[in-house]
């Protein structure tokens, strides 16, 4: 698998660790959180989970995936293996900074459906971009929606 996007990310919250876990744990809250998350069918944030989602972001295509967490280590981090339109693994890992918390994400992603390799190797600015909206935005309203202000 050719590897086209890689990110690592890491995001601010101003609460402990186990706050912003406790919010990530909360799955029957995804798509309330995150609109652009359209179809998500998973129960648990527990190893062994396999979740369906759709992906919709501000771009004219959408991405079908499945994301299957491998482990899960409450507070600390977990670890997923995506597959589907796009196909690689993505790791979180939360860390305490004093009174507030750290959110790494790393990951290594690439699509594997015909059409989104032909835009990705015709406009990978287009499909960077799209990745990059989905992790910033995605941010953005966990920390507002989830978190509260």
């Amino acid at each position: 698998m050719t590897v086209d996007i890689r990110s690592d990310r890491r995001f601010d919250f101003a609460v402990e660790r186990a706050e912003v876990w406790a919010a990530i744990a909360r799955v029957d809250r995804y798509q309330e959180w995150w609109p652009w998350l359209r179809d998500f069918e998973g129960s648990a944030f527990r190893a062994g989970e396999r979740w369906q989602c759709e992906v919709r972001p501000p771009l004219p295509y959408r991405l079908r995936f499945e994301v299957v967490l491998d482990e899960v280590v409450d507070c600390e981090h977990v670890r997923a293996r995506v597959a589907g339109d796009i196909a690689g693994w993505a790791e979180l890992t939360a860390t305490d900074r004093g009174s507030r918390s750290e959110v790494r994400l790393v990951s290594e992603l690439a699509p594997t459906n015909p059409m989104l390799r032909l835009i990705a190797q015709a406009a990978r600015p287009v499909v960077t971009f799209g990745h990059d909206w989905v992790l910033d935005t995605g941010a953005r309203q966990f920390r507002a929606v989830a978190l509260g202000p």
